[in-house]
């Protein structure tokens, strides 16, 4: 592991003597690319200095039990080595899950897109639901959230909601989360109390800039329109809503949520970016899936990965089977316990993985 540390720190002061050199910014997709691994490769490096720290403390402890005579100095010496030694082994499985390969899409801001599935106005209620449940978790995290495009159903929630999470390591604690979730609950429209099935389906994806795609703006179809829903005379009739289409592989993206054409359009190219970018990304999700035994790395967009149970106030998250008797404070953004057990699945697969090979 030492040996390991040492190359990740050598590579750290290259980095950084590349950051600092006069030329450096000359190209600003290498620069934004060094940039984010100079940030990465600092954490292991705060850890890497820790860890030699306390390694070397207990070399120094250990020294005094081998050469000191006095009796109650050897006591403390040996109290402190016992300390350390716990410490050790706790800083390395820290820096073992560190120096795992990482997903380098983890640190990106997140895309989320809700849609209602089956179920009518019953699933457009519970994308809603969804949606702030999600919105809460963020507020939790003190992470900054923006609304790009919604569709609202007829009876409430939302047909179709997209929005944005800008946080370090957003994506990476989100992308768990794509893919159909189902509820089961009496709606409010049922009067003989039956207990209906109804999902939504999540999409996940990382946002992405012009350092990660380049999208030629030819290929680019703009159409404007009036947006529609709350937000006063002003966004309702003027042609402030934007619709983009990438025409080589027709994914459409749009926003209506700014009086601003110019701030819609930006939003939407966003968007539009994502969709165009998450077609590659696709490919290497379904190839990690193959690899692994855990649905957590899955490309299947279909799978049903979680239940939300009302009448038992049980949530169960099927590729992981973890049940949680706990729905009310799900609902409420208390998501905390479940992306924490779907990142160790996945981590204990990569694991196995680099064990593997």
């Amino acid at each position: 592991m030492l040996e390991k540390l040492e190359l990740i720190f050598q590579r750290w002061k290259t980095v950084e003597g590349d950051l600092s050199s006069p030329d450096a910014m000359t190209d600003m997709k290498r620069f934004a690319q060094m940039n984010k691994e100079y940030k990465d490769l600092a954490k292991i490096v705060d850890q890497y200095n820790v860890y030699k720290n306390i390694m070397s403390n207990i070399e120094s402890n250990k020294e005094i039990l081998a050469t000191e005579k006095d009796e109650e100095f050897r006591e403390m010496a040996k109290a402190e080595l016992d300390e350390l030694l716990v410490k050790q082994d706790e800083m390395e499985e820290v820096i073992r899950l560190m120096l795992i390969p990482k997903d380098p899409e983890d640190s990106k801001n997140a895309m989320i897109e809700i849609r209602g599935g089956t179920g009518g106005d019953e699933a457009a209620l519970f994308a809603g639901d969804l949606y702030r449940m999600y919105i809460r978790y963020c507020e939790r995290r003190g992470w900054k959230t923006e609304l790009v495009d919604y569709t609202e159903g007829t009876a409430g929630g939302y047909k179709e909601i997209v929005f944005s999470v800008n946080a370090e390591d957003a994506y990476g604690n989100f992308k768990y989360e794509s893919g159909v979730h189902r509820v089961q609950r009496v709606p409010d429209t049922e009067t003989q109390g039956r207990v209906h099935t109804s999902a939504a389906s999540v999409v996940v994806l990382p946002e992405v800039d012009e350092f990660d795609i380049d999208l030629q703006v030819s290929d680019i179809r703009k159409d404007l329109f009036c947006a529609s829903g709350p937000g006063g005379q002003s966004v309702n009739t003027t042609y402030s809503a934007v619709r983009l289409t990438h025409i080589p592989t027709g994914i459409v993206a749009q926003c209506q949520d700014q009086k601003s054409q110019l701030k819609n359009y930006d939003k939407a190219l966003g968007v539009l970016r994502s969709r165009v970018y998450e077609m590659e990304l696709q490919k290497h999700l379904e190839e990690t899936s193959k690899r692994r035994k855990t649905m957590v790395a899955t490309g299947d967009r279909s799978a049903k990965v979680r239940t939300y149970n009302y009448p038992q106030g049980r949530l169960t998250e099927h590729r992981i089977g973890l049940t949680i008797y706990n729905l009310t404070g799900v609902m409420n953004g208390d998501l905390q316990e479940i992306m924490e057990a779907l990142q160790f699945a996945e981590n204990a697969e990569r694991l196995k993985e680099g064990t593997a090979a």
